[in-house]
């Protein structure tokens, strides 16, 4: 058997950032959070790369924001989804919580 390489984070330590993705592992992974993460880390280098053409900045541009949008509205689901699994059903009446 294998020897596991995970352990738990120290008090004074970071944890180590995972390698990102690519466009084709993160979409057979099914995460789509990372399935767009990785596209946009795409379009950026084709933003920052100053042998692409001007005409295909604007496009770009526009998609970049949008990938970041959906990338945002997919946490804020997520995190509202974590919200509501939390709340318990409701609890008998109590005098004494009074």
């Amino acid at each position: 058997m294998s020897k596991s390489h995970i352990r738990a984070v120290g008090p004074d330590e970071k944890a180590e950032r995972a390698e990102p993705k690519t466009v084709l592992e993160a979409a057979e992974s099914g995460d789509r959070v990372a399935e767009l993460t990785a596209m946009r880390r795409v379009i950026a280098r084709a933003l920052d790369n100053e042998n692409t053409s001007p005409r295909d900045l604007a496009a770009l541009s526009r998609r970049q924001i949008e990938i970041s949008k959906e990338i945002d509205a997919l946490r804020r689901q997520k995190l509202e989804e974590e919200r509501e699994s939390d709340i318990s059903a409701d609890e008998e009446w109590s005098e004494e919580a009074i």
